[in-house]
C-alpha cells in the first residue's frame, strides 16, 4: 500500500511504526532497525504455522461434514461418532495429571475472587470507566437501578424515600458481611466509628482511610464512608455518607469481539489507548448535561492500618489486553509481496510492547506488581493452537528481552474442539495460563456449525438448556480445578448481557460462584458493584473445594439436534424473527457506525450488549434451518427486510443511523445481514469476522 513505510521488509502503517518507534521502543532500550528486523524474522516462522492451523480446522470440518451426510437419516450413533472424532485427531489423548506451573501472578487473579469488566479497547471513555472501577458506590448503584425492591425514585432530583430505602439495604448488606459485637446492628450505630469492640470479628477492620474506615470480608475491602456535613451523611445518626465496594478486580481491554477495527487506523486507536492505560496518561473529555467533564485514571488509595501505617490499596483494575484469534488478518501491516499478515500476532507483538513499558516500571502506576503481562487468547480450536500461541508468546518475549513466561495467557473455552480437549489444552500452556473462561454465545455459535449437517438445531432459547451446555459450564471448572487453577488462576464465567435488568442479575448471577467461579463477567461498572456483593455472600475458594469431578465427555459430545420438533409456522417465523432482528440491530451499527459493541434492544425492546458472539450464533442458527429445510430463502427474507423495519425505528433517534429498509441494495448493513445469513455455511467455523470486515472497509472507503 502506498501510504505504509517500510520496515525490514514489512509494509507498516506510518501511525504505527510512530508509536513504537517514539513511544515505546526508546524506553526499553530496543534499537528500532533491530527491533523490526526481529518482527519480520517472527513473522517468517509463524505466518506459515498459523496458516496451516486454520487449514487443519478446516479439513477436520470437512471430514465431520462427510461424516454426516452419508449417515443422514439413521439414528445418531455416540460411540461411532466418538471414535471418529479420535481417529481424525479431532479428539486427542488427555495428558497425565498435572499441575499448571504459573508464576508470578497478582493477587487479584491467583487469590482473590470478584467481578470482571470487559470493555472495547476503541472507547477511551469506557476503558477509563472500567479501569476506575475497581471501586464503585453501593448507595449510587441501588438508588439508580432496579437491584433494590423499591420504589423508583420520584422525578425532580434526590427522592428521599428512594435514599431510604438504599441505606437500609446498605446497612442490612453490613450486617450480613461486617456484623457488629453484641448483636447490634448497623442501623442501630449512632456516633461516627471509634474503633475497637465494636465488630463482632475484629480481624475485619484493616484501618483509617481518607474518607472513613475500611473493612475486609472474602477478601474484598469495604469502605464505609462517614461525612456529617454530607448531604446523606448529616441525616444519618453516624455520619455515614456512603459504602463503596472493591469492586472490578480486573478488566479486559478488548481488541477482538466487541470492536470493529478493520485496518491501520482502527489499530493504532487500540493501541494508542492501551499505551495511555499502561502509561497512566489516557483521557477523554466529554459533554455530558451541557458541560464538558474529563476522565482520567484514578489514583491508588490511601489509608493508615491499625498500627497507624500508611498503606495504599490499587485505584483501579488489573488490566488484561485481549488479542484477536487465528483467523483474521490485517491490512494495516503487510509483507513485501502485500500480502496481510496475521493479525494475532500482530497483536502480540503490539500488546506485549506496550505491556512492557509496565514490566519496566515506565507507568504512572503499575498494572502489574508481579511484572507480569495479562493477554487474553480468544477462539482457538484445541490444544495445537494453544501450544502455537504458547510458543509465540515464547518468540515475542525473546523479540523483546522479556523474562520467559512474563506473558501469562487466559483461554477462552469457546469452541468446541477445546472444550473437549480443555485439559490438553491448559497443558500446552501450563507454565502461563492464569484464566479459563466460558463464553455461551461463541460456543454455542460453534456448536452449529460444527454440526451442519448432522441435521436442524433445536430452537435457539432450548440450547440453555441442553445436555451438552450443562456439561461445558461443568466440565471447565472440574477440569480447570484437577489442572489446580484455584488459588493460582481464574475460572471465569461468561457475560451478563442485559445491563438494565440488575434485579433479574442479582437473583441469577450468583449461580456463577456456585458452580465454583472466582470472577464471571459484567457489562458496566454498576454491574461489577452490584456484583461484588455475590462475593461476599459466597466464599468461591471454599465452595471450589466441595466440587465434584467434571462430567463425562459423551455428555459434551451430545449434537442439540431437534429430534422430533414439528414446529408450526408460527414457530418458526418467530425464531427467525428473533434471530434477524438480533443480527440486523448489531450489524447496521458494525458496518455503518464501526460501533462493535452496544446496547442494542432485543426484538421485545429490551437493551442488550451485544458483541461478535451475538451475531455468531444467530447467523448460524438462521443458516441451520435454512440449509434443513425447515425454513425457506422467502421466509428467511420476509422476516429480515420486516426486522430491518423493525431496528430503524429502534434506532430513530440516533442522527448518525441509515435506515435500512427499502434501501435494499444500496444499504451495505443490509447486505452484510443477508451474506452472514445465505453464506452462513461456508464461514470458516461459522465466524463473522471475514464478512464484517469486508463490508466495514468497503463502506470505509465510500466514506
Amino acid at each position: 500500500m502506498t501510504d505504509h513505510v517500510m520496515r525490514a521488509g514489512l509494509q507498516v502503517f506510518p501511525g504505527l511504526a510512530d508509536l513504537l518507534e517514539k513511544d515505546v521502543l526508546p524506553l526499553l532500550d530496543k534499537d528500532a532497525e533491530s527491533f523490526w528486523t526481529g518482527f519480520a524474522q517472527l513473522l517468517e516462522r509463524f505466518a506459515p504455522r498459523n496458516r496451516a492451523l486454520l487449514n487443519k480446522r478446516e479439513d477436520l470440518q470437512r471430514q465431520i461434514d462427510a461424516w454426516h451426510r452419508e449417515r443422514k437419516g439413521q439414528p445418531h450413533d455416540a460411540a461411532a461418532y466418538r471414535a471418529f472424532l479420535e481417529e481424525i485427531g479431532y479428539l486427542v489423548p488427555e495428558p497425565g495429571d498435572f499441575t499448571i506451573g504459573t508464576k508470578d501472578v497478582d493477587r487479584e487473579i491467583a487469590a482473590m475472587a470478584g467481578p470482571q469488566l470487559v470493555v472495547p479497547i476503541l472507547n477511551a471513555r469506557f476503558l477509563l470507566n472500567a479501569a476506575n472501577a475497581r471501586w464503585g458506590s453501593l448507595y449510587d448503584a441501588l438508588y439508580g437501578t432496579d437491584a433494590l425492591d423499591a420504589p423508583a425514585a420520584k422525578p425532580g432530583g434526590y427522592d428521599p424515600d428512594r435514599g431510604a430505602a438504599v441505606i437500609a439495604r446498605a446497612k442490612a448488606f453490613l450486617d450480613e458481611t461486617l456484623p457488629l459485637a453484641g448483636g447490634r446492628k448497623w442501623a442501630d450505630l449512632d456516633e461516627e466509628w471509634s474503633g475497637a469492640g465494636l465488630l463482632k470479628d475484629e480481624s475485619q477492620y484493616v484501618g483509617r482511610s481518607d474518607q472513613g474506615h475500611l473493612f475486609c470480608h472474602n477478601g474484598l475491602h469495604i469502605e464505609v464512608r462517614f461525612d456529617p456535613g454530607h448531604p446523606i451523611g448529616k441525616d444519618d445518626p453516624a455520619g455515614i455518607s456512603d459504602v463503596v465496594l472493591e469492586a472490578a478486580l480486573t478488566t479486559i481491554a478488548d481488541c477482538e469481539d466487541s470492536v470493529a477495527a478493520v485496518d491501520g487506523e482502527d489499530k493504532l486507536l487500540a493501541y494508542r489507548n492501551w499505551h495511555g492505560l499502561i502509561c497512566g496518561d489516557l483521557q477523554e473529555s466529554f459533554s455530558k448535561d451541557g458541560r464538558t467533564v474529563s476522565r482520567e485514571l484514578a489514583q491508588d488509595r490511601s489509608f493508615h492500618d491499625i498500627h497507624g501505617h500508611a498503606q495504599r490499596l490499587p485505584g483501579r483494575s488489573l488490566m488484561f489486553v485481549r488479542n484477536v484469534g487465528h483467523l483474521m488478518t490485517n491490512p494495516a501491516i503487510r509483507l513485501a509481496d502485500g500480502g496481510e499478515i496475521p493479525e494475532g500476532i500482530m497483536d502480540a507483538v503490539f500488546t506485549s510492547a506496550i505491556s512492557a513499558l509496565d514490566v519496566r516500571g515506565h507507568g504512572r502506576w503499575r498494572n502489574s506488581r508481579t511484572g507480569s503481562i495479562y493477554i487474553v487468547k480468544p477462539k482457538m480450536h484445541g490444544p495445537e493452537e494453544c501450544a502455537f500461541t504458547n510458543d509465540l508468546f515464547d518468540a515475542v518475549e525473546d523479540l523483546l528481552g522479556l523474562d520467559r513466561h512474563t506473558i501469562k495467557v487466559g483461554v477462552m473455552d469457546e469452541e468446541r474442539r477445546t472444550s473437549a480437549n480443555l485439559a490438553a489444552c491448559i497443558h500446552a500452556v501450563k507454565d502461563r495460563i492464569v484464566f479459563i473462561n466460558t463464553g455461551f454465545l461463541d460456543r454455542t455459535g460453534d456448536e452449529i456449525h460444527t454440526s451442519m449437517e448432522a441435521g436442524p438445531m433445536m430452537r435457539k432459547g432450548d440450547m440453555k438448556r441442553s445436555e451438552w451446555l450443562d456439561a461445558y459450564e461443568k466440565r471447565n471448572v472440574g477440569i480447570g480445578m484437577a489442572c489446580g487453577l484455584s488459588g493460582r488462576a481464574q475460572i471465569g464465567k461468561g457475560m451478563w448481557p442485559a445491563p438494565d435488568l440488575m434485579g433479574d442479575m442479582m437473583l441469577q448471577k450468583i449461580g456463577h460462584l456456585r458452580a465454583g467461579a472466582n470472577t464471571a463477567w459484567v457489562p458496566s461498572p454498576t454491574a461489577a458493584t452490584l456484583h461484588a456483593m455475590h462475593y461476599h455472600q459466597e466464599n468461591v475458594f471454599a465452595i471450589q473445594k466441595g466440587l465434584g469431578s467434571a462430567p463425562g465427555l459423551d455428555a459434551l459430545l451430545t449434537i442439540p439436534l431437534a429430534r422430533g420438533a414439528n414446529w408450526s409456522e408460527d414457530e418458526i417465523r418467530e425464531e427467525l424473527d428473533n434471530n434477524a432482528q438480533g443480527l440486523l440491530g448489531y450489524v447496521v451499527r458494525w458496518i455503518d457506525q464501526g460501533v462493535g459493541c452496544s446496547k442494542v434492544p432485543d426484538i421485545n425492546d429490551v437493551g442488550l450488549m451485544e458483541d461478535r458472539a451475538t451475531l455468531r450464533i444467530s447467523s448460524q442458527h438462521m443458516a441451520n434451518w435454512l440449509h434443513h429445510g425447515v425454513a425457506t430463502r422467502e421466509q428467511v427474507m420476509d422476516s429480515l427486510k420486516r426486522m430491518a423495519a423493525k431496528v430503524d425505528a429502534q434506532n430513530a433517534g440516533d442522527p448518525l443511523y441509515e435506515p435500512m429498509a427499502g434501501n435494499w441494495d444500496t444499504s451495505l448493513a443490509f447486505r452484510a445481514a443477508l451474506d452472514l445469513v445465505f453464506e452462513g455455511t461456508r464461514q470458516p467455523s461459522g465466524y463473522t469476522e471475514p464478512l464484517l470486515h469486508k463490508w466495514r472497509l468497503e463502506k470505509k472507503a465510500a466514506g
